[in-house]
């Protein structure tokens, strides 16, 4: 049985955590949430991650849970690796949560070249 799940957004609601985040997402802005968790069985590669970054600027608080590896390499050569990337930016990330999360992700986000993080982030890994 496949399972989906949708929200519905109204824009008096001041909505403050977006859980269950998709590969799908739509990119709407969402000025006021500070906690995200993302969730899925298909990879999330680094534009998504720049996607949600753009969505939510005051992010604080972001979960991962995802056991799949990244499709795009980005080159795959460590060489050429992050020449074409956009340079990712949570200034206001607090917690970093890889829970479940494959190794891939960790790279995401510890390999300054790809993503910046703001000074002290509590990181919480399985790894």
């Amino acid at each position: 049985i496949e399972y989906g799940q949708f929200h519905i957004h109204s824009y008096f609601y001041k909505l403050e955590h977006y859980n269950r985040i998709i590969n799908n997402f739509p990119g709407e802005i969402f000025k006021y949430v500070n906690k995200a968790s993302l969730f899925d069985k298909r990879p999330f590669e680094h534009e998504f991650f720049l996607q949600i970054t753009q969505s939510f600027s005051l992010l604080e608080i972001l979960i991962v849970v995802n056991q799949k590896r990244k499709n795009n390499k980005q080159s795959r050569k460590f060489k050429n690796e992050n020449q074409d990337l956009s340079i990712i930016k949570y200034p206001h990330l607090k917690e970093l949560h890889l829970v479940m999360a494959q190794k891939d992700y960790l790279g995401q986000f510890l390999i300054d070249t790809k993503t910046c993080l703001s000074n002290n982030v509590y990181l919480r890994t399985n790894y």
